[in-house]
């Protein structure tokens, strides 16, 4: 059953806060959507946006300044939190990058995170829940996300295409299983066995694939980002797209860091991007 925390007027459409009781978690759990006005009318087409480390469904919200494109569109956004809240593991807020606010969207294997820590299941149940309770189009539904959101929506488009028929990123974390972030998550939600890790490292998946999104992927990364060098490995990306004839369009931008100064700056790219698919006026 949905709870709602609450709601706000928002750019003629109307911005909300929901709880509930989350089967694939076994622990509530938070979430938010922008219904933009075109949702009084009918099924409107959807963009899931999941954040970053340390975020939660409100940070998206707040600062990427979504709301106005949306509802010129009409795009209905929908962000997940994080992580769970409330599992009271030994350890889970010892530090930022594991734990809470630190699920990287993956399913862990490892006691004690197994099982409270599914945050891969968690998106597909949330998707699920989106398309039953709210007027959303089906199969107009995309997603996008940054940093460790970023991780999670390209592992998740590529997992699952049938659902998501759009992705983009905002600096995302490219190949978790080479990183610091990913590799000290990993360990600790899969296990040492690092073949395990490959199910959830894009670039590891994209190698595997061949075009999974003819229409193209968008990802957005700064150039003055600090975690460019040693986390994010966009590169790693590009090059498994090539290898698998993906159309990637990798925009490398100046002076840009990883925060939300950058994404609100190209956010209405990515909403244009998505909505040019999602509305059918790309094939």
């Amino acid at each position: 059953m949905l709870e709602l925390i609450s709601e706000h007027a928002c750019f003629g459409g109307v911005q909300r806060f929901y709880s509930h009781q989350s089967e694939k978690i076994s622990l509530p759990m938070r979430f938010s959507v922008f219904l933009p006005p075109q949702a009084r009318e009918g099924k409107v087409p959807a963009l899931f946006c999941l954040a970053g480390l340390t975020c939660s469904e409100e940070t998206f919200m707040i600062k990427a300044g979504a709301q106005r494109i949306a509802a010129e569109q009409g795009l209905m956004l929908i962000a997940p939190d994080t992580s769970p809240r409330g599992a009271n593991l030994p350890g889970e807020a010892d530090s930022w990058d594991l734990g809470v606010g630190a699920g990287f969207y993956l399913d862990a294997t490892e006691a004690p995170w197994d099982k409270h820590y599914r945050m891969y299941s968690y998106v597909l149940e949330l998707y699920q829940l989106i398309v039953r309770e709210f007027p959303v189009h089906p199969s107009n539904i995309g997603i996008t996300g940054h940093s460790m959101g970023g991780h999670g929506a390209l592992v998740l488009a590529l997992r699952n295409p049938d659902l998501f028929k759009t992705v983009s990123a905002f600096a995302p974390i490219c190949a978790p299983s080479k990183c610091p972030w990913g590799v000290k998550a990993f360990a600790a939600y899969l296990g040492s066995e690092q073949e395990n890790w490959q199910q959830y490292d894009a670039s590891a998946l994209m190698e595997q694939s061949h075009m999974p999104f003819p229409n193209g992927i968008l990802i957005d990364q700064g150039l003055s980002d600090k975690f460019l060098s040693n986390q994010l490995f966009p590169q790693a990306f590009e090059a498994a797209c090539q290898k698998a004839q993906q159309p990637l369009e990798l925009r490398r931008h100046a002076d840009y860091d990883h925060g939300y100064y950058f994404i609100s700056t190209f956010i209405e790219e990515h909403i244009r991007f998505h909505h040019r698919t999602l509305d059918g006026t790309t094939p």
